[in-house]
């Protein structure tokens, strides 16, 4: 495509939620407001110190799954770096519509995308993977736990996960009796997001319900899910404000 059709193009497809820099091409605008749009440098500054202090010298060799890549920003920047394969999955085909013509436009051939909700990732559908990314999901998911355990299956060294968090809850509650108690490990918020849902907003989930975790509840049901170690990552001076005051959380699950 010309200049001018990939610029035409690029306006049929928005809006945007991600900025991409498309070289003599143009870029994309980000439809999120200035103050919160520093979020995706961030999550990728943070994404990248794990990549490269795990992977060193082995990135070529890597395959890496991105869950609900939504329009491909960190599939693309894993792309890259030269992962030697990239997969992009998400429930929704307009976002990846969008991922599909920004890969194009930057001939990224180790990079594809395909229609999948996290609830039925197998280990048959496209194996195992070096490396897993879950960027921004998790707290829009009805049911957490499903996909954490198929990505542990799909997953063979470390999954990254970036979640909004709740505030930590300790304690202890009946269990069957007044004198039986089981303690906390961590809770789960249920969050109504009904009427971004049923406004067709590309940042909910497939269903209304949305499960935000707490800390303790994120490392409880990942460790559930296959992964032996926790690491929650300490974000940037500059990283964006939530990641700062521990709203947002990145960690990285290790098998």
């Amino acid at each position: 495509m010309t200049r001018q059709e990939i610029q035409a193009r690029i306006a049929a497809l928005g809006p945007w939620f991600y900025e991409f820099d498309l070289g003599t091409y143009g870029r994309t605008v980000s439809a999120l407001p200035p103050a919160v749009a520093p979020i995706h440098e961030t999550r990728l500054e943070m994404v990248n110190r794990v990549v490269d202090g795990h992977f060193g010298v082995r990135l070529r060799q890597i395959r890496c799954l991105d869950v609900g890549c939504h329009e491909g920003f960190y599939s693309i920047a894993m792309a890259r770096k030269g992962l030697r394969e990239v997969r992009g999955v998400d429930v929704r085909e307009a976002s990846l519509a969008k991922a599909r013509f920004v890969a194009d436009v930057l001939g990224l051939r180790n990079l594809s995308y395909e229609l999948c909700n996290c609830e039925d990732l197998t280990v048959e559908a496209g194996g195992r993977y070096e490396l897993c990314l879950f960027l921004g999901v998790l707290y829009h998911l009805e049911s957490p736990m499903v996909c954490l355990r198929n990505i542990g299956r799909v997953t063979s060294e470390v999954c990254i996960i970036e979640t909004q968090v709740i505030d930590e809850v300790t304690g202890q509650t009946e269990w069957g009796s007044r004198e039986w108690a089981q303690p906390y490990h961590g809770v789960l918020a249920l969050i109504d997001e009904s009427a971004e849902f049923n406004n067709q907003n590309t940042e909910t989930g497939a269903s209304p319900v949305a499960t935000c975790p707490s800390p303790e509840a994120l490392r409880f049901m990942l460790k559930q899910a296959g992964f032996s170690r926790v690491e929650f990552i300490t974000p940037s001076p500059g990283a964006y404000e939530q990641h700062r005051r521990g709203k947002r959380v990145v960690c990285a699950a290790y098998k």
